[in-house]
């Protein structure tokens, strides 16, 4: 059974760090990209960033570019996502979710094989 299990959200101010971790099982970790999304109270779900099976490639969306990093671990199967210089409208449950094997087709959310649960990111003004 795959689960994906996110940590690290919570309540900030703006201008504030955040780290997001995302633990995998019960899948071949090193096999997946992996994707960050959001989704904000009303909106779509929304790519944030997105990481190649070996870090090779990091892909962002425009909005968080320059603040957010995404990175992986791949011997303790977590992907993470490193947030700085927090706005208020970064408040959003971000997910973590991996991608289909072998491939990085990343900004459409039904291109992802599993989805963690979210973990709730605000960032009040």
């Amino acid at each position: 059974q795959v689960q994906l299990v996110e940590s690290g959200g919570g309540l900030v101010q703006a201008g504030d760090s955040l780290r997001l971790s995302c633990a995998a099982s019960g899948l071949t970790f090193s096999n997946y990209a992996m994707g960050w999304f959001r989704q904000a109270s009303g909106k779509e779900r929304e790519f944030v960033a997105a990481i190649t099976w070996n870090g090779g490639r990091l892909t962002y969306a425009d909005s968080v570019k320059g603040r957010f990093t995404i990175s992986r671990d791949n011997a303790k199967n977590t992907v993470y996502l490193q947030m700085n210089s927090l706005k208020p409208e970064d408040t959003a449950v971000y997910y973590c979710a991996a991608n289909s094997p072998g491939s990085y087709i990343i900004y459409n959310p039904t291109a992802y094989d599993y989805w963690g649960q979210g973990t709730q990111v605000t960032v009040s003004s």
